[in-house]
């Protein structure tokens, strides 16, 4: 039996933010889909900004959520673009993961191509533990308990060891 105290990634979330719907949109789809194998789905606008020119409702990037071995090896390969390194300020209290990539380039399986540019992306780890699930059933959901949450701390501890992470 598994050891109930022990860190998983939940969910790997990639975001390509493009602040604008149309061709650039359509070039981000195409790159997140190339980057995961995996079909992302559009993320709309819940706010209206002028000085951006979005509109409530309007379609302004695309994300995709990885889970299992799906989730662990794009890690892996996000991580080497950084060079297996992360900010600790990168990490929150409940030992959740977010980081940035500039340059989709930056993956050794992508060229550049000037017809699609240079896009960045934003990705977030969600950490738990087993027995998270008790919090997000229907049927008599509970807390979960101080001693078993998560903190920053587990989480570097988890990405030092399985991915061989160095928090600067």
């Amino acid at each position: 039996m598994a050891d109930m105290r022990q860190p998983r990634i939940e969910k790997v979330t990639v975001n390509i933010g493009v602040g604008e719907g149309g061709e650039r949109l359509r070039k981000a789809e195409q790159v997140l889909e190339e980057l995961t194998k995996q079909k992302p789905v559009l993320t709309i606008s819940k706010t209206i900004n002028k000085e951006w020119g979005i509109r409530k409702g309007m379609p302004i990037g695309v994300k995709t959520t990885l889970r299992g071995e799906r989730a662990e090896d794009f890690l892996k390969r996000a991580l080497g673009t950084r060079n297996n390194k992360i900010a600790d300020w990168s990490f929150d209290e409940q030992g959740h993961v977010a980081f940035g990539i500039p340059d989709h380039t930056e993956f050794q399986e992508m060229k550049y191509d000037p017809n699609i540019g240079v896009l960045g992306m934003d990705i977030c780890i969600t950490m738990e533990r087993p027995g998270y699930r008790i919090k997000k059933r229907r049927i008599q959901s509970k807390r979960i308990p101080r001693r078993h949450r998560l903190t920053a701390k587990d989480t570097m501890q988890f990405l030092q060891e399985k991915f061989n992470v160095e928090v600067v």
